[in-house]
């Protein structure tokens, strides 16, 4: 029976799960069943407190199986769930944003997945439970189709509609030049160096320093060699992310009106399907290293898609950034939201960008230069790449502060260590807000925010003169502000 047929009634997970499931609880609970058997040699009957930590993990993947069960009927995907406690989770299919589908090594060689529903509610704890570990590909490749409408993946059984689908981007190795300079990359790195090192303390392990020979060498010296070694070791560690992220990465689309499919990661293979109609725009990443190389990255504005779930909306990777463009048209159908000119926002907002810069850094400076009068001229080197750092950031934040509105798209770029572009579908706008500080206030500017349906994605277009603000609103969406204009 096809599994398509069959989603109408209430269906079990596979029951290959059993075989995923008591394993990870037995690795998750196993300091408890280390103690359980510890304790059980010093007492009698010490096999059957073994059996009993053993057991335990079992019963509980047997009672997730047994408890756990989905099904699509009246326009909603149900999951229910618990054993004492019996829930059941709903979201209308139109609702569904995402359909997400990862599989662990051990899920591969099962051929079992892992798939979560992205829906439009905010709340993050309904979100996070409506998943399904532990179904067999095939059904998750039927039950994708039927959430988003969308062709399943290919198969035998299906090479008709393969023939749909168009691969718009596969990953180039060398594009891993571009981790290093990524947050993320960073981030993965550091945390990489901080557990070595913890573990090495924990280890009781100290390298044998001979302090002689570093008195010779110079502390100066010493501390570049190790500014260079471990900038290498950052460096050398994102790119391993890198890779295991996006292993494998392809991006392909599926029909006219059909879905985005997303591809990635080597030992955990992450899939994701985003539906044309839920996709109100892109946002073009530029962060500072990325634009240094003529980098960015790409991600799709969906609406209702929580902010837990913002990694299942991204769409190119850390690349050129004439990959990312090309992309991003691609999505939009349209060329002109990607390359239009952008309109400034006036003396205000570049005196705001250069005020909020400054400050700080002067501040900095005269600390520097106390510093350097009560303790070594050489913080006065310091005090001059403060302040040199603090002109170029000013420049740089209001060089990437821009708005306009073309062919039914709204298009906001702001930032400078982390610049964004981003066009946002003005039919996808259901409000408008106007915020401002009391600095901003003073100025005479304020924050315009164009709203979505649902999640926390939104688009803002920083400091903007109070009538251009309520101008641009009234232009992108009609009528919706008549009633607050006087």
């Amino acid at each position: 029976m096809d599994p398509a047929d069959s989603i109408s009634s209430w269906q079990r997970l596979d029951r290959r799960m059993l075989l995923v499931h008591p394993v990870r609880d037995l690795v998750r609970f196993l300091p408890a069943v280390i103690g359980i058997v510890v304790f059980g040699r010093s007492s009698e009957g010490g096999g059957w407190w073994g059996v009993a930590g053993i057991g335990i993990p079992i019963v509980l993947g047997l009672a997730r199986y047994l408890t756990t069960s989905y099904r699509i009927a009246g326009g909603r995907i149900e999951v229910r769930h618990g054993l004492l406690s019996k829930r059941v989770l709903a979201a209308p299919l139109d609702r569904v944003r995402t359909v997400e589908v990862t599989a662990s090594p051990i899920h591969r060689a099962l051929g079992l997945v892992t798939l979560r529903i992205g829906t439009g509610q905010s709340g993050g704890r309904g979100e996070e439970r409506l998943a399904l570990d532990g179904i067999a590909a095939p059904a998750a490749s039927a039950l994708r189709e039927r959430l988003l409408h969308a062709s399943p993946e290919s198969s035998p059984d299906n090479a008709a509609t393969e023939g749909v689908r168009r691969v718009v981007l596969t990953l180039d190795p060398s594009w891993v030049r571009f981790a290093p300079l990524t947050s993320s990359g960073i981030v993965i790195a550091g945390a990489a160096v901080g557990l070595a090192l913890q573990s090495l303390h924990a280890l009781e392990f100290a390298p044998s320093i001979d302090l002689d020979r570093v008195a010779r060498l110079g502390l100066a010296l010493l501390l570049v060699v190790g500014l260079v070694g471990f900038l290498l070791t950052i460096c050398v560690l994102a790119v391993i992310g890198y890779l295991l992220t996006n292993f494998g990465f392809q991006l392909s689309h599926s029909g006219t009106d059909g879905a985005w499919h997303l591809r990635r990661g080597l030992f955990t293979t992450r899939e994701t399907t985003l539906d044309d109609a839920r996709v109100s725009g892109v946002s073009i990443g530029e962060p500072l290293g990325l634009r240094l190389v003529h980098g960015a990255r790409l991600s799709a504005i969906v609406t209702g898609l929580d902010k837990k779930q913002k990694g299942s909306s991204i769409l190119v990777p850390p690349a050129p950034r004439t990959e990312v463009d090309r992309v991003a048209e691609e999505v939009l159908r349209d060329p002109t939201p990607v390359r239009a000119r952008l309109t400034g926002h006036g003396r205000r907002a570049h005196r705001r960008r250069w005020t909020r810069a400054l400050v700080p850094a002067a501040i900095l400076t005269a600390l520097a230069l106390v510093a350097a009068y009560v303790v070594s001229w050489t913080f006065v080197a310091l005090a001059v790449v403060v302040l040199a750092g603090g002109a170029y950031l000013a420049h740089d934040r209001w060089a990437g502060l821009g708005h306009t509105l073309v062919d039914g798209y709204l298009v906001a770029r702001s930032g400078s260590l982390d610049r964004r572009r981003e066009a946002l579908r003005t039919e996808s706008v259901i409000g408008w807000n106007l915020r401002s500080t009391w600095f901003q206030r003073r100025a005479g500017l304020t924050d315009l925010v164009a709203t979505t349906a649902g999640g926390r994605q939104r688009v803002r277009v920083l400091d903007l003169e109070e009538g251009t603000a309520a101008g641009l609103a009234a232009r992108a969406t009609p009528g919706l502000l008549d009633q607050f204009l006087a």
